[in-house]
């Protein structure tokens, strides 16, 4: 046993305190450290050793050791351990030559997702305006804006615009499984409905299986929630199934969060094969299987579909239309079983009511006009072509792709090189943004620090961007 496990303090944790248990370990340990009751250095016990030690379970332990990880007290050596990082909160000066800009990495969110920056948004997630086919979105709009008078009294329909989720319903029954309007609920944009399949679904203390790497406001979702986030790796082959099985067994999971078609960050999609083992494992361990399926439109016909595989018994089909319409009209939707819905719609009317009837009134009005199908095919082919350039300029960097997508705006790529004090995602960001661009370091998609320093780019805006590339080069 190592001396400084074997000198561990028991910390003071009250289980009828406000707050998680992480918290108050997390709040116990950052205290320590800017105290210096634990040196820079200091080897932190192992993750079993802790639990034992003050009677918490190890995952309590692991999201503990994660937050630290976050806020920079920690680091992780691959073999080794944990160590403390840092003698207090604010972090020791770097050189000049590789000081970041005073915005924090965590600061970079609303930029990633507001578009009010003036950078280049290359680890933005959605595409340039015109690329969406502004003529029909504003003339959908303008459409949604002619509502009867009678409409704008009361909330609008609970479950959301009936004449959207009938159109949907007939289009989801007809190229991918049977679904009727009733089991539709419309939502604001998908993380809305993230957010009300957890607060329906789950319990602080449940644990909820995520991919790693995975949809980053997800798993901070999760974490708000109380939940714990178990991180199942996913790569260039999909999910690794039986890391899968053995973390449920272990952990009894409630629900698991998937990206069966082009996932973000990665653009792979499961195969058939994986489909079908990843059904029969919720069917085995009992829990239940939420499909993000935002990027569905973009993929080729005949891709994997749970929904579609499991009928809606076991599976929630999540769906938006920010990626093929503008994301700033915010409607997503939630495909469930008749069984499950009166819940989720109870949740939804509690936390929010309804909502906004002229956004939904605005995306039937554009998916159901005739220059829809062709405008999605051809922003098909402008991310494929995008896509290729892309590659081909992060390559003239030295990077790599992490996997071959199979469609979508995605490419994640990065150097095969482990993150250190003066190259990893965190620091690149913030360098990148004092040079104008916006970057999605390896960090914001994963559960533990990236093994390799890698980041995911917005095809439309980096395949023809030479600041990019010129930045990229600097790095190198």
């Amino acid at each position: 046993m190592d001396q400084n496990e074997a000198l561990w303090p028991v910390l003071e944790i009250d289980r009828g305190k406000r707050g998680s248990l992480v918290d108050q370990i997390v709040a116990a340990i950052s205290d320590m450290v800017n105290r210096r009751s634990l040196r820079v250095g200091t080897k932190m016990p192992s993750v079993r050793r802790f639990a034992k030690c003050n009677g918490v379970s190890t995952f309590t332990v692991v999201e503990s050791y994660d937050r630290l990880l976050t806020l920079g007290l920690l680091s992780s050596r691959r073999g080794s351990g944990f160590y403390v990082a840092r003698s207090e909160v604010t972090a020791a000066p770097m050189p000049v030559a590789l000081q970041a800009t005073p915005v924090a990495i965590d600061a970079l969110a609303p930029d990633l997702y507001s578009g009010v920056s003036d950078a280049l948004p290359v680890g933005a997630g959605w595409l340039p305006p015109e690329w969406y086919g502004e003529t029909t979105i504003l003339d959908a709009v303008r459409h949604a804006m002619k509502i009867p008078a009678n409409r704008l009294r009361g909330y609008g329909h609970p479950l959301g615009f009936p004449t959207l989720r009938q159109h949907m319903a007939t289009s989801l029954s007809a190229e991918l499984f049977q679904v009727g309007a009733d089991q539709i609920m419309l939502t604001n944009g998908a993380t809305h409905a993230f957010d009300l399949i957890l607060r329906t679904l789950t319990k602080p203390g449940d644990t909820v299986l995520v991919e790693d790497p995975g949809y980053s406001n997800l798993i901070s979702l999760v974490r708000h929630h109380g939940c714990i986030p178990v991180g199942i790796a996913r790569g260039e082959h999909g999910l690794d199934m039986d890391m899968l099985a053995r973390q449920a067994a272990a952990t009894q999971p409630k629900l698991m969060f998937v990206n069966t078609v082009l996932h973000n960050p990665l653009g792979t999609s499961l195969s058939q094969a994986q489909a079908h083992r990843l059904l029969a494992l919720a069917e085995q361990f009992d829990f239940w299987l939420v499909e993000d399926d935002i990027y569905r439109e973009l993929a080729a016909r005949g891709e994997a579909s749970l929904a579609a595989m499991d009928g809606l018994r076991r599976v929630i089909r999540v769906g938006s239309f920010s990626k093929t319409l503008s994301p700033v009209l915010r409607v997503g939707s939630i495909s469930c079983s008749n069984s499950l819905a009166p819940e989720l719609l109870r949740v939804k009317m509690l936390t929010g009511l309804t909502t906004s009837e002229i956004n939904e009134r605005a995306v039937y009005h554009a998916i159901s006009a005739r220059p829809y199908r062709k405008m999605v095919e051809r922003l098909v082919d402008q991310l494929s072509s995008a896509r290729e350039r892309t590659i081909e300029r992060l390559e003239e960097a030295g990077m790599m792709p992490l996997a071959r997508p199979r469609g979508g705006m995605f490419v994640s790529a990065g150097w095969a090189q482990a993150p250190g004090a003066s190259l990893n995602g965190k620091l690149a960001a913030d360098r990148a943004l004092a040079a104008g661009i916006l970057l999605s370091p390896g960090e914001f998609f994963s559960l533990r620090e990236p093994s390799t320093v890698w980041f995911r780019f917005n095809a439309a805006y980096a395949a023809d961007a030479p600041a990019l590339t010129a930045f990229l080069q600097t790095l190198r």
